[in-house]
């Protein structure tokens, strides 16, 4: 293959909502030149809107990119990042929706990644599949740090946990790379529905099989027998040496694709089924049902009535506070309090304490304490005494030079008056 050999994805999309959720938040696209799955957050409509939104922002990119693709994949997902923002300003109820974003450009010999969050990206070639993106997840900070496996990830109580997303408020930057593509290459995008209950050698098996269509259609279903408690979406291409024929068409699944009839017809019924064919029509294959409540890893126990989602809570972005310059003022306000409640608490407890030194070579009382700190006098001749140092031994003389401590004021005369011994002095 030379440099200048134009390469073709034959593609394929698909999207379900699962056995559980009632509502589909993953939204994906797949042509010719542009792959994309986005996972939008749980709960009302603020998940599917924040995937939807952020497709319909992304699809833009599928035409032949210029000669920078990373940097229109990033503009596209900083676009996405605003267009939310922008909706989050025209409804302040929808402040803490965010959706992950990862994204494939094709320009014909490469494929230029950019990527927030926990869907994925994998690299199938001569058989052996590469995950390409890496999760912004606080499970993955364990992985990489060597506190758990990847395995253990699977069970773990916080694997919902996502440290970046596109949310409207924080400019995350994406992960941007490039990645060199041969023919007979699969791509596979999918959300954490897939990836996070199939092992890679699982999906590897997939799609080895069959064609894009059949390998998407089989992920999904191998990901709701996994056991998958969440919707599902996968993306399958393969890079081929001719263009397809006839054309294929592009593909618009999940939120993106269901969103707009929905806010059409609110409370009109829709199929559990798979989205996305060939030709446009909702593609019904039907959904796993079983009559006992479904085993999920760990502790976790889902079925249809439970009345707390993961999902809600998943992300980690969060909206900003409002009024967050006052209270950060309150706060700095009650510290520099409690710092001068402890300062003049300890001065006064520094001006209780005696000790016994020299003073112009007489024996004097000092009131503070008995150290040096540069710049802060923290003790004073309190009492100079008639006691010249020219009576007292050189040990003495040592020993008042690097002060001698008093339990309190009557001590210290005590000690002066033992001084005082050495020489002729009335009392």
């Amino acid at each position: 293959m030379t440099a200048a050999q134009q390469l073709f994805l034959q593609f394929s999309a698909i999207s379900d909502v699962g056995r559980i959720r009632k509502d589909n938040q993953d939204s994906g696209y797949a042509g010719p030149w542009l792959l994309t799955v986005c996972d939008g957050v749980g709960g009302a409509v603020r998940g599917d809107l924040a995937s939807a939104t952020a497709v319909q922002a992304l699809r833009k990119l599928d035409s032949p990119p210029s000669d920078d693709p990373l940097s229109q994949v990033a503009g596209a997902i900083h676009r996405a990042n605003d267009r939310i923002s922008e909706l989050i300003d025209e409804d302040p109820a929808l402040n803490g929706t965010s959706t992950t974003a990862s994204v494939l450009l094709f320009d014909g010999t490469v494929v230029a990644v950019g990527h927030l969050g926990d869907s994925r990206a994998y690299l199938l070639r001569a058989g052996e599949l590469r995950q390409l993106t890496h999760d912004h997840t606080f499970v993955q900070s364990l992985i990489d740090e060597g506190r758990i496996t990847e395995e253990q990830s699977r069970t773990h109580p916080h694997r919902n946990l996502i440290l970046k997303a596109v949310d409207g408020i924080r400019h995350e930057e994406p992960d941007l790379f490039e990645v060199p593509v041969q023919v007979g290459d699969r791509l596979l995008v999918c959300s954490d529905g897939a990836c996070g209950f199939l092992t890679d050698d699982r999906m590897a098996d997939i799609l080895r099989s069959g064609t894009p269509d059949f390998a998407a259609v089989e992920l999904v279903r191998a990901s709701l027998e996994a056991g998958s408690s969440d919707n599902v979406t996968c993306i399958v291409a393969e890079v081929v040496a001719t263009a397809p024929e006839p054309a294929l068409e592009p593909l618009l699944v999940g939120a993106a694709a269901e969103l707009p009839r929905r806010l059409a017809a609110s409370g009109a019924t829709r199929s559990r089924g798979f989205r996305g064919h060939r030709s446009g029509d909702t593609g019904e294959i039907p959904a796993i049902q079983s009559d006992l409540p479904i085993d999920l890893p760990g502790d976790v126990r889902a079925i249809a009535s439970d009345p707390i989602d993961p999902e809600a809570a998943r992300y980690a972005p969060r909206p900003p506070a409002r009024y967050t310059w006052l209270k950060r003022l309150l706060v700095t306000t009650v510290l520099v309090g409690l710092g001068w409640i402890a300062l003049a608490f300890a001065w006064s407890w520094s001006q209780s304490q005696f000790y016994v030194g020299v003073q112009d070579d007489k024996v004097t009382i000092f009131r503070g304490l008995n150290a040096q700190i540069p710049g802060i006098e923290v003790s004073r001749p309190y009492e100079v005494s008639d006691v010249d140092t020219d009576y007292l031994s050189e040990i003495d003389i040592e020993a008042l030079t690097g002060g001698i401590e008093a339990a309190d004021l009557d001590d210290a005369h005590a000690t002066v008056e033992n001084y005082a011994a050495f020489q002729d002095i009335p009392q």
